[in-house]
């Protein structure tokens, strides 16, 4: 029975009461979906869940007296899809078939009713939930509600309940595709109530305060025919278009490497003709038996629940309050931290540079973003105020007196960053928490001339920062319990996701980029043409290709990091002379601003003798990264792969259907031993 495989279920509730319309349109059967906890544990389905709303409907069809059956969300959530602790459980494509049916079984009835059917989108509605609604004859929708969306080729699913089918004969296909493909491949977007009332994804938007007292006023005068709703027909849209668009960007962003998208949007070219609920059934049992989608649920897993755990991390009790920030220096970094620190630990931010006009600028730059926020309303007149008001420059250290967490965001050198730590000591107090924002140097030695080493903790952010989730907290070997529960409740407070790291060279993110761009740089210093090594490994779907990378970090700074990793293992991390002549060069990388190659670039590149094939190039960087992660392992550098992955995940973007990386190099063949056991992101056996 496939509801033993989901014996963990969290089983969602179909609790059914009689709502009198107002004015006597009648008797609505009101299903309100609530698994029994608050909105911090969305409303899923599961198969005793899907059962549950099926016996709702049971007696709701026995019944003669309704007008109408609606259905609504506990507060704030709707519904968020299936349960996919109990997917990733599945062992047979029977069983796989039988979860896609039974869900359909179960939605479809809610469009077959001889009343008319409405759904109330109170809150968050995405996967299934969603599916639910667009069953429904009729939908309304909060303009309070913070999430809609159809995220299941972010995880290597298709919309398997409906989705692919019903939103675009509904919307539209091009609005289908930008939920469906577009949003899930553009790191999960989101889109909230009123945008998707704008796509035409509701009927009909109300304000939170009474949402469900105007949703039931508006579903009244649909039932006695007052108001009658239009809905286009699609069926003379440029689907080609909207489908080959849709195509053209995944390949851009998967290359091919993950088959969830492309089948998604083979059902929606099927949506065309008719609903074709067979075709969803057997893309979602493929899908839940490929290897793709089960490192897209391990991924998922590790974002959601080892991302807000994480190993290691001392007792949050032990971490001292943080009432004042210090930032030493004002660049683009500091600047981007300064204005997170403000805005999520709404505390003074003070920056610190031996030069006015870059003090000026850097306190600029963060009033400046603060405009936009304003702008785009994400805050108002009187916290953009406020913002301004928390963020300050000063040109000596001594503003730092009262400051409980200090961290520095100056050049990658030992000595500045020795120096410049001596010089705060001079001015904190014993119990502040001094942080670096190294990417590669040492901890344990930038701290050991200080007179209290034990607060000094690495606390390396990914750039951009309000973006990038990652923050590598790495421990030193003098680090004490405070100083890092400080970090990672500090950490936490910056909605940041936390990875408890060894101070090893690199740490875990630049340590095996910069091996994965040293084998690239390597085979093209050796002859191979760059064209053919760029883009060797393709069929991995990463965010961007090695040179495309060092574009961005910038060749100098990918140099830096490179010569650093090779002074501490010269066996594995090479140095290339051809990269310090494009360093030299000035130039920012082998691509013009069109994204064409330079062939001036290039051309430094020339003169190795003993060019590989793509394939070989894609062979050596993968064993390096699987010799180079069992390393990593076998030094404790985190405590376990699950660790490795969620780094790669949040800080270098690797897409979900890699599962990080170790899954990936387990299902190839490039680990061996495997580095995960049989079963963990992989098909159970």
């Amino acid at each position: 029975m496939i509801e033993e495989l989901f014996a963990d279920e969290v089983v969602t509730k179909a609790v059914v009461r009689d709502v009198e319309l107002p004015g006597g349109a009648g008797t609505m059967a009101l299903i309100t979906l609530d698994n029994g906890f608050d909105h911090t544990k969305p409303n899923t389905f599961g198969p005793r869940g899907l059962t549950a709303l099926g016996e709702a409907l049971d007696a709701i069809e026995r019944r003669t007296d309704l007008a109408a059956v609606g259905v609504i969300g506990k507060p704030f959530i709707f519904a968020v899809g299936a349960d996919l602790k109990g997917a990733a459980l599945i062992r047979t494509r029977e069983q796989a078939l039988e979860i896609g049916r039974l869900g359909h079984a179960v939605f479809g009835r809610l469009g077959a009713l001889k009343v008319p059917s409405f759904a109330f989108v109170n809150g968050a509605a995405m996967g299934g939930g969603l599916e639910v609604a667009l069953h429904c004859t009729y939908r309304t929708i909060s303009s309070g509600v913070p999430a809609v969306a159809l995220p299941e080729c972010f995880l290597g699913l298709v919309p398997g309940w409906g989705g692919t089918q019903l939103l675009p004969r509904l919307v539209g296909p091009a609005a289908a595709v930008k939920l469906i493909v577009e949003n899930p491949l553009s790191q999960n977007r989101m889109i909230k109530g009123r945008h998707a009332f704008e796509l035409g994804v509701a009927d009909a938007m109300f304000e939170p305060a009474d949402f469900l007292e105007e949703s039931l006023r508006w579903a009244a005068k649909v039932v006695k025919g007052e108001i009658t709703v239009e809905r286009a027909d699609h069926t003379g849209d440029d689907w080609d278009k909207a489908i080959n668009d849709a195509r053209f960007l995944a390949d851009m962003k998967l290359r091919g490497a993950a088959p969830a998208p492309y089948r998604a949007l083979d059902l929606i070219a099927r949506a065309r003709t008719g609903v074709d609920f067979e075709a969803e059934d057997e893309a979602l049992a493929d899908l839940l038996m490929g290897e793709e989608l089960r490192a897209g649920l391990y991924a998922f897993d590790l974002v959601q629940r080892r991302a807000k755990k994480p190993a290691g991390a001392p007792d949050k009790a032990l971490a001292r309050k943080v009432t004042k920030v210090g930032i030493v220096g004002a660049g683009l970094m500091a600047s981007q931290m300064a204005l997170l620190f403000a805005r999520r630990l709404e505390v003074p931010v003070v920056l610190t540079d031996l030069d006015q006009a870059r003090l000026d600028k850097g306190v600029g730059y963060v009033h400046a973003e603060v405009d936009k926020l304003l702008a785009k309303k994400r805050v108002s007149a009187d916290q953009a105020n406020r913002l301004k008001s928390l963020v300050t420059g000063s040109l000596t250290k001594d503003a730092f007196a009262d400051a409980d967490f200090v961290i520095e965001a100056v050049f990658e050198d030992m000595a500045v960053k020795k120096k410049v730590f001596a010089e705060v000591e001079e001015h904190v107090s014993a119990e502040c928490v001094l942080a670096t924002n190294t990417s590669s140097l040492s901890v344990s030695q930038m701290g050991a001339d200080l007179r209290h080493p034990e607060r000094l903790v690495g606390f390396h952010f990914f750039n951009p920062v309000a973006v990038m989730p990652l923050l590598e907290i790495v421990r030193g070997d003098r680090t004490d319990d405070a100083t890092l529960a400080t970090a990672f409740a500090v950490g936490k407070t910056l909605k940041k996701s936390s990875v408890l790291v060894k101070d090893a060279p690199a740490f875990v993110v630049n340590r095996l980029l910069t091996r994965f761009m040293g084998e690239v740089i390597a085979a093209v210093d050796e002859g191979t043409p760059l064209e053919v090594a760029e883009h060797a490994l393709d069929d991995l779907g990463l965010p961007m290709t090695p040179f495309a990378l060092l574009q961005l970090v910038g060749p100098a700074v990918g140099h830096h990091v490179s010569e650093t990793l090779h002074a501490a293992f010269p066996g594995r991390f090479g140095v290339s002379e051809n990269m310090a002549k494009l360093v030299a060069s000035g130039k920012p990388g082998v691509y013009k601003p069109d994204f064409s190659l330079d062939p001036e670039a290039v051309a430094l590149f020339a003169g190795g003798d003993r060019p590989s094939t793509a394939e070989q190039v894609r062979r050596r960087v993968l064993e390096a990264l699987a010799e180079e992660i069992r390393i990593m392992l076998d030094e404790g550098v985190v405590a376990a792969p699950q660790d490795i992955d969620l780094c790669m995940i949040l800080g270098a973007g690797w897409p979900f259907h890699l599962g990080g990386i170790t899954p990936y190099l387990d299902r190839a063949g490039f680990s061996k031993p495997r580095f995960l056991e049989p079963g963990v992101a992989s098909v159970p056996a």
